[in-house]
Parts: structure tokens; C-alpha cells; sequence
């Protein structure tokens, strides 16, 4: 009997055999609206329906305070914002850091924190009680490097790890706090019927970790820890995404902080090969996305598409994967390759 898409990504989790490889889907908003036109689908679902994709549904509490009260052109975090075109369509570039003169702990303090009160929870409670039965439900996030670098500027936010320890445990604090309380919240509001929460931190660089193991051990998995336990007191599982080089912090994402889905597997990156990885750490974690982006899915053809996804097939036999893209498909992907990717492990796919 043919299972949902939850039943798919539920049976993985649970190591347990589902009836074919679970698929996801990833992409800027540019690459879904093509592919909407392309393949003449209404909505999102008509695309995960024609393309058999076992995609996830989000649930997240919106915020009712969204700007910085110290500044109202700020986010609530204090940063601006400019877009910046790429062509086929435009991202958006922080331009100023917030917390870059800071030079004592008690700035960090005095500066005005956001608050897990602000949000929605009437309007929240309406979304768990809209989760579509058959879709795997993913609820809160938790990558508070990546709003710490913003905050202070890259450059800063790296010296800090190693010149400023208390300022940067001051910082991590505050954003620790304010995404327990409110994953905290959310959790148990939605004591159930969610079934992964996102906790990442980008720690590799196209050719090694960005920081050393020291620095990621005393800053970054204690609190990854904290939040992952407190996601598995509500039964959640915890879908991990790092990019890069990361295979040197694998073992303590996994020992420390408890993941149980490594995302994207860049594969090409040295340390992530496939083979080594599931020799490795198969048995212990899940492995999700390995269907390269940055050169196969954008300038490969079709048929580097379809023989990059039968290797994947065949490469993680011995453990668990999610087909899906590694990391975000990018509008220079032609769509032939993004269905080539999904009709491939959809015809060939099935355990």
C-alpha cells in the first residue's frame, strides 16, 4: 500500500522502511514561481502532487512586534536591509550591524531584546489546528551564529569566539533565551502533531570548518543541546543543516547535540563524500539533500541529473535519504533538471 508523504518521512525517522526514497523540495521563490508557469500548477501542492514530492509543511508563529523599537526601518533584531539583484531575481543584504561598537557585557544587556510574547498565538493556534494530515510538519528553528555575525558584523562576530568571550556569551544568551521561549511556546501548543524542528548553524566552508572544534564546542553545541532536548521532550525529531566541509564536527552533532538528519551533504566538499559518510555515521543519522546544486542541477545536463540521483540511489542503499537538492535550487538550474532530478528517483526510487 502506497504510504503519504508523512508516513514516508515518518517511517525514515523512525528507521523503519518506507515504500520509497521521501523526496524534498527546496528552491528560492523565483524557481518555484517558474516552475508553477512551467509545469501549469496553481499552487505549491499541485506542484508537490505532479512532481511527487513529499515536501514538508511549516508552521511558525508570526510576530506581531516587527521592528526594533530603537528603529523603525530596523527588523527586530535592529538590522536593515537592502535588495540586491542577481538577475534573475534579488536577495537581501544586511547593511549595518547593530551591535558592532559594543565593547562591554552590559551593552549587550541594555540593548532591547525581542520578545517571545510577540507573536500571534491566537493565529498560531489556528495553524495547528489547518496542519494537513498527510504532510510531515516542521515547527521553530533554532541558528543563532548566523543572527550573531549580522548583528556585530562577520569580521567582529569571528574575534569574538577568540579576543571577547564574555561578550559573545552575552549575545548567544540573549538569543538562546528568546528562541526556547519561543520554540518552548509553540511546542507546546502544537504537542503532537509536529514532527521536526530545523537547528542548524553554518560551520563549514567550501574547504573546512569556519571555526575551529574549541570555539563550536564551548559556544555553539551546548545550547544546540538545550534546544534539541527540549525538542525531544515533545517527541520532535531534529533535522540538522550545516553547509560545507563539516565532517570534522559531525561526531559531536551527533554525540552532543543528538541530530538525527544531517542536511545538505555537499558532497564535493572535502571530508563530505558520500561513501565515506554513510561508512561512518549510516547507522547513527539520517542523510538529506546530496543532489548538487552548485554544479549537476545548474550547469550539468539532464542526464548528469538523472545519473547523479541514480548514484545517490545506489551510494546510500546501506542507510537512510532524503532526495532532495543541496540547499536551495538557484534560478540558473533549467527546469529540466530540477524534473529530471524528481522523475528519476520517482521511477527509480522505490525500496
Amino acid at each position: 500500500m502506497s504510504m503519504t508523504p508523512r508516513e514516508r518521512w515518518l517511517a525514515l525517522l523512525n528507521r523503519e522502511k518506507p515504500d520509497r526514497i521521501p523526496t524534498d523540495y527546496w528552491a528560492t521563490p523565483e524557481v518555484t514561481q517558474r516552475l508553477l508557469k512551467d509545469l501549469k500548477c496553481n499552487d505549491t501542492e499541485a506542484l508537490y502532487d505532479k512532481l511527487h514530492i513529499d515536501g514538508v509543511h511549516r508552521i511558525d508563529a508570526k510576530r506581531t512586534v516587527t521592528h526594533h523599537p530603537d528603529d523603525l526601518q530596523a527588523d527586530m533584531w535592529g538590522l536593515r536591509y537592502r535588495a540586491v539583484s542577481y538577475g534573475e531575481g534579488e536577495y537581501s543584504e544586511v547593511i549595518n550591524h547593530p551591535l558592532a561598537d559594543v565593547t562591554r557585557v552590559e551593552q549587550v544587556h541594555e540593548f532591547k531584546w525581542p520578545s517571545a510574547d510577540d507573536h500571534d498565538w491566537e493565529e498560531f493556534t489556528g495553524q495547528v489546528a489547518d496542519i494537513p494530515g498527510h504532510r510531515a510538519v516542521r515547527c521553530g528553528c533554532y541558528e543563532p551564529y548566523l543572527i550573531y555575525c549580522q548583528m556585530r558584523g562577520m569580521e567582529q562576530a569571528m574575534m569574538d569566539l577568540l579576543v571577547e568571550p564574555e561578550i559573545a556569551e552575552a549575545i548567544f544568551t540573549h538569543l538562546f533565551d528568546f528562541h526556547y521561549a519561543l520554540n518552548e511556546r509553540m511546542w507546546d501548543i502544537a504537542d503532537g502533531p509536529v514532527d521536526l524542528t530545523y537547528v542548524a548553524e553554518d560551520l563549514g566552508s567550501q574547504t573546512g570548518l569556519l571555526m575551529g572544534l574549541e570555539q563550536i564546542r564551548k559556544f555553539i553545541l551546548p545550547n544546540q543541546k538545550k534546544m534539541a532536548d527540549l525538542a525531544r521532550s515533545h517527541g520532535i525529531h531534529i533535522f540538522y543543516h550545516t553547509d560545507g566541509a563539516a565532517r570534522e564536527v559531525i561526531p559531536d552533532l551527533i554525540e552532543i547535540t543528538g541530530i538525527e538528519v544531517l542536511n545538505p551533504i555537499q558532497w564535493r566538499c572535502p571530508g563530505m563524500e558520500r561513501e565515506g559518510l554513510v561508512r561512518d555515521f549510516g547507522d547513527r543519522i539520517a542523510f538529506h539533500g546530496a543532489v548538487d546544486n552548485q554544479q549537476t542541477l545548474a550547469f550539468g545536463s539532464a542526464d548528469d541529473v538523472r545519473q547523479e540521483v541514480l548514484d545517490n540511489i545506489r551510494i546510500f542503499a546501506p542507510a537512510r535519504w532524503f532526495c532532495a537538492p543541496c540547499h536551495n535550487i538557484q534560478p540558473i538550474s533549467p527546469t529540466e533538471n530540477i524534473v529530471t532530478m524528481y522523475e528519476t528517483i520517482w521511477e527509480n526510487g522505490k525500496l
